[in-house]
């Protein structure tokens, strides 16, 4: 990819500004979306082009057209609110926005997915990207049918990448895990990426024009959860976790080799 492209990205929380940023050191032009006017400021103050736009099932509202228009590559890393809204209908935003970027005829698309997509077993099954979603949670569903309509519309190409827990500056499970008691599955593994390395392949995808693709990324290591935890907490001075073990734990191993084989990625924070 020449360093001068046109990109758009859909969020710009935790993860998708500082991307934004790092996109602008290397020479992009970048329009940002937000839900908040309130963030409209500060988005250009960093040198983003900013955009209130919101999707949903019953439509988009905000300059949708003007946000797409002229956009080499649209990275959409928008959240399903489930939490918010049990009842939100995420899938439906997701075809509401493919028929808008078909429209601004946008060729490339990264959908930043989740590891929610693929159910956790007793047997801590090691999914790799030839395995087909089979979600057992409402976002991992949700999830999965998004990424489906954008698979599947012949208009563009989009490349599904499926992050594990995301952690890094200011931000840690272990935060909402410490001192806690019951906490189930104390042997499933951990599945967890570093901020600095999803931008990382983001980066390299963006690099190397690997669209129509699926790829999962999480650090290629998977301590049980409990030993993690309570280690993590003890490292960073926090009440340790305790783990119920009177049930079988359940978890999945999620595996980063094709990241590494196909984009040449290195890892570069380990968990």
């Amino acid at each position: 990819m020449s360093d001068k492209k046109n990109i758009a990205i859909l969020g710009t929380g935790w993860l998708g500004l500082p991307l934004a940023k790092m996109l602008l050191k290397k020479g992009s032009s970048v329009k940002g979306s937000t839900t908040s006017e309130a963030k409209l400021d500060s988005l250009k103050a960093e040198g983003i082009q900013p955009y209130l736009v919101k999707v949903a099932a019953e439509g988009i509202s905000g300059d949708i057209s003007g946000f797409l228009a002229e956009t080499d590559v649209l990275v959409v890393d928008i959240p399903p609110g489930l939490r918010k809204d049990p009842n939100f209908d995420f899938s439906g935003g997701i075809k509401k926005l493919s028929e808008e970027i078909e429209k601004a005829k946008v060729k490339k698309v990264l959908f930043v997915s989740s590891i929610s997509v693929y159910a956790e077993t007793e047997s801590f099954k090691i999914y790799t990207e030839a395995a087909a979603p089979n979600a057992t949670s409402r976002g991992g569903k949700e999830l999965a049918a998004a990424e489906k309509i954008l698979m599947k519309n012949p208009f563009f190409e989009t490349t599904v990448l499926r992050f594990g827990g995301l952690f890094g500056p200011q931000r840690h499970p272990v935060k909402y895990l410490a001192g806690r008691t019951n906490l189930s599955d104390p042997l499933g593994p951990v599945n967890l990426i570093h901020q600095e390395d999803c931008i990382g392949i983001i980066l390299k995808i963006l690099e190397k024009e690997v669209f129509g693709e699926v790829f999962n990324g999480v650090f290629p290591l998977n301590p049980p959860r409990e030993e993690y935890y309570q280690k993590k907490a003890r490292d960073l001075g926090m009440e340790p976790p305790l783990f119920d073990h009177s049930k079988p734990s359940a978890g999945k191993i999620i595996s980063a080799s094709k990241v590494m084989r196909e984009l040449e990625y290195e890892f570069k924070q380990p968990i």
